[in-house]
Formats: C-alpha cells, sequence, structure tokens
C-alpha cells in the first residue's frame, strides 16, 4: 500500500509527522478516510478519534474540532484539541 505524508498541528506544536499508510478522521459530517493519492479535500473536524495507520503500527488520537487538508499526497490536521 502506497503512504502519504501527514503533519498534525495544534495550537500549542506540531504534534506528528511522517509517513501513513492511511488516516481515518472524525468529519463534521461523519468519518471519512483517507489513502495515499486522495483528491484534494478541505473539510472541518468534529470530536472522535483520529486514526493513523503506519506498516503495523496504529495510532490513536482524540480530536476536539479542527481543519483537514488533503492535497499533493499528504495531510496537514490543524486540531483545536488533541490529545
Amino acid at each position: 500500500m502506497a503512504d502519504f505524508h501527514v503533519q498534525i498541528f495544534t495550537p500549542e506544536k506540531m504534534l506528528f509527522e511522517g509517513e501513513v499508510s492511511s488516516l481515518v478522521a472524525p468529519g463534521a459530517e461523519g468519518y471519512l478516510g483517507v489513502l495515499a493519492h486522495h483528491a484534494p479535500l478541505v473539510t472541518t473536524l468534529g470530536d472522535g478519534t483520529l486514526t493513523l495507520r503506519q506498516a503495523k503500527e496504529v495510532t490513536e488520537y482524540h480530536i476536539s474540532g479542527g481543519f483537514l487538508e488533503v492535497h499533493d499526497n499528504q495531510a496537514t490536521v490543524l486540531a483545536d484539541r488533541l490529545t
């Protein structure tokens, strides 16, 4: 499976930067998945679990609002609050 670049920011710091095979995020209208070469997208995020998959490792964060932008085989998450 192809990978793509992800950056996750909170107001305080950059929390994550790296290559992942998939990202699942709580969009305002429900969960959405992102894989490599996804179409360009900008959406608001709601409350829920942000899941990153890297090879055989899965990382989950609880997110409370923010934005997700996907373009040029990279995704940027601007989170209001992340734990």
